[in-house]
């Protein structure tokens, strides 16, 4: 069973790194018309290069998984601000293209809490349709829309998860197909269930992307070792191997929050699960040390018996 590790956006072990870099609508706004377009040039060209430089410390680390920073382009879907960075950004981005592709990266979105499709407000349905195109239009961009991901939450449950569940159904088909067919979804701590995000999966033909931290915080009580083979079917279809979110409780009392590094005592009852499955899988890291964290748990993890670390962040458990 092979296992890769990645982490999210941000390699706080590079200086000045940050991919996420922004302005605001407001502060835009005080700037001369002429300046507006090449000030939000200037900082997605930032953000570039800095997802430039993670991208080569990735590659020299052994790292195969990552997650791009959703900011990486500032106000890109607001209303009020039409620019064409799709025209502006092209080149940067196919440069960021080639590098994953070269070297054999898989890449993902995931959106914020915002972008969701069971709300009862139409704007809320329209803006969640054009954050997925934005994220859409980047992968294509880079031309690695067919290899990467955009997952997202089911969403709000508004005092009534059936009628919720039922306005998803209903609002996803607004979504692009091209865009729907690389999305997957993920179970949340407070509301939706890996059980019953399973279900949506299931009848949308979308992969459950199973977070393990969120499963222990909002748990319906289905043992592991029979979930997660119904989890892994939803991916058969995808052309990627499962992939999963570790973490683990910041403390006993704000356990929902990340804490810095992840807990190996919190995580094994998954990890043995998930052996006892045999298939290979894909693990982001959500952590608030990033990629220190996620380098700290492949250690970890290669001191199981039976576990033998196969590159920087890829180990093989037999």
């Amino acid at each position: 069973m092979r296992i890769r590790f990645g982490y999210v956006a941000h390699a706080l072990s590079l200086w000045d790194s940050s991919t996420s870099k922004t302005i605001t609508f407001t502060n835009w706004k005080k700037l001369k018309k002429d300046e507006r377009i090449p000030k939000l040039i200037e900082i997605s060209k930032r953000n570039i290069e800095n997802t430039k430089r993670a991208l080569h410390y990735n590659i020299a680390h052994g790292i195969k998984l990552y997650r791009l920073s959703s900011s990486i382009v500032p106000l890109a879907t607001h209303p009020e601000v039409k620019w064409n960075y799709k025209k502006d950004l092209q080149a940067d981005f196919r440069e960021l293209g080639e590098l994953i592709k070269q070297y054999g990266l898989r890449t993902s979105f995931h959106p914020n809490q915002f972008t969701l499709f069971t709300s009862d407000k139409q704007h809320v349905t329209s803006n969640a349709v054009k954050d997925m195109m934005y994220h859409y239009n980047l992968l294509d961009m880079m031309g690695v829309e067919r290899s990467s991901l955009i997952n997202i939450h089911i969403g709000g449950a508004y005092g009534d998860k059936h009628a919720a569940i039922e306005r998803f159904h209903q609002h996803i088909k607004l979504l692009p197909m091209t865009i729907k067919s690389r999305m997957t979804l993920e179970n949340d701590d407070k509301t939706y269930t890996a059980s019953e995000t399973l279900e949506v999966c299931k009848k949308q033909c979308i992969p459950l992307l199973f977070d393990y931290h969120h499963h222990m915080a909002n748990c319906s009580g289905e043992p592991l070792e029979e979930l997660l083979p119904e989890v892994y079917k939803t991916w058969e279809h995808f052309g990627l191997v499962p992939k999963v979110h570790l973490s683990s409780p910041k403390s006993a009392s704000n356990f929902r929050h990340h804490a810095d590094n992840v807990d190996l005592d919190f995580i094994m009852p998954f990890l043995k699960a998930a052996k006892s499955i045999g298939d290979d899988f894909d693990i982001m890291v959500e952590a608030k040390e990033k990629d220190r964290a996620m380098l700290k748990l492949v250690d970890d993890i290669s001191s199981i018996r039976g576990v033998k670390r196969i590159g920087g962040a890829t180990v093989f458990w037999k």
